[in-house]
């Protein structure tokens, strides 16, 4: 069977095949899911992301979920809280969705009270406590990224 397939016609045809590979590119980065697109957008299968203990502060576990090489002006990650408060001063601006659980944000005196599918947004050097009376699940994403060179 001749085929006559021209060399160019087979070039776009690998070519088509390689580029629809990495559009699926799916990576299990230690112990989350995290798909990548060829232009940049990422998909974090945030259920699969597995937090680790916090500066030895107790209930408290986390996980970043992008690099600032996959992201270098917006950090994101995933927080729980086990019945924890703790205290932290930001120096950077931060939003939260929480997923699952209640996310208490006390200031001040007062406390802004965050349920599942609710966002709270919390300005640049705001002196809070986080805190769960059960537990938490949530997302945060922080601006600028590298927070922590500034």
């Amino acid at each position: 069977m001749n085929l006559n397939v021209s060399e160019e016609m087979l070039r776009q045809i690998v070519l088509g095949v390689v580029q629809g590979m990495a559009a699926k590119q799916e990576a299990t980065v230690s112990d989350f899911t995290k798909v990548t697109d060829p232009s940049g957008i990422i998909l974090i299968k945030s259920d699969t992301v597995k937090c680790e203990p916090f500066q030895g502060e107790p209930g408290v576990r986390l996980r970043d979920v992008v690099t600032l090489q996959e992201a270098p002006r917006m950090g994101c990650g995933i927080m729980e809280l086990d019945h924890a408060n703790f205290e932290w001063t930001l120096t950077y601006d931060e939003y939260d969705v929480v997923f699952d659980g209640v996310l208490e944000i006390e200031t001040q005196g007062r406390v802004v009270v965050g349920r599942p599918g609710d966002i709270i947004y919390i300005p640049k050097g705001s002196h809070i406590h986080f805190r769960s009376p059960q537990t938490a699940r949530y997302a945060y994403f922080v601006y600028p990224a590298n927070w922590q060179e500034l």
